[in-house]
């Protein structure tokens, strides 16, 4: 079987731009490698083998980790496999498929915004049992700010007002929802909220944001990278 080439790395320019065919590749296989890593955080974060074993383990991802040669991304460089603002991005904490962090959380447009659906394990714990408050704060701030996006706003977070009504429990699927509720000049204010899909018309945890959509100037400052296209 013939192997389409490795998408090359995004170097503001430099470079020739990957094909849809090579980004669709690269994405797959980052895509792979992010599940076998959460399946690994789990692992580890919920093992009782002897020290031994984990010592064992330790040496055999230190070897591993020693095979991810080449070039690295630097800070505030785009990658070639995302789409931003607004789109795919393969290494989000929340959503990338790649991201040894994310649940991930899946995203789609419902309820006048978005719906994003996830199930958080034993690596986002806080009290046992139940989800660390701050990823129940991040899973809002990144939906709210992709309904920004998909209004047609993009914006950054300036203010988040998370409330708690109870517990966020692990290893259950929830339910995420935000919508854009007003604007007042750069200013956008979004509602978000969490339930479990078991029980979706009651809220644990809900939020007010306010995001701002920076002028030029300012995006062109934050992210060098898309300098030319705004």
């Amino acid at each position: 079987m013939n192997t389409p080439p490795t998408a090359p790395p995004a170097t503001n320019g430099t470079t020739r731009r990957p094909t849809e065919g090579e980004l669709e590749h690269q994405r797959a296989a980052i895509a792979a490698l992010g599940h076998e890593l959460r399946a690994l955080v789990d692992a580890t974060v919920r093992t009782s083998a002897p020290a031994e074993a984990l010592h064992r383990v330790a040496d055999g991802v230190r070897r591993i980790t020693g095979q991810l040669t080449g070039r690295r991304r630097e800070r505030a460089e785009i990658p070639a496999v995302d789409e931003f603002p607004g789109g795919t991005r393969m290494y989000s904490p929340v959503t990338g498929a790649g991201s040894p962090l994310a649940p991930p959380m899946r995203v789609t447009p419902a309820d006048g915004g978005l719906i994003g659906r996830c199930t958080l394990g034993f690596a986002h714990e806080g009290p046992p049992g139940y989800v660390h408050g701050g990823m129940s704060a991040m899973l809002l701030d990144e939906l709210m700010g992709r309904a920004c996006a998909a209004a047609g706003m993009p914006g950054m977070t300036v203010s988040l007002q998370v409330r708690y009504h109870r517990p966020v429990p692990l290893e259950t699927p929830l339910r995420v929802h935000a919508r854009v509720t007003g604007t007042e000049g750069r200013k956008i204010f979004v509602d978000g909220s969490i339930s479990t899909e078991g029980e979706p018309s009651t809220t644990v945890v809900t939020a007010d944001g306010v995001f701002v959509t920076p002028d030029p100037d300012r995006t062109r400052a934050l992210f060098p990278s898309l300098r030319g296209t705004v």
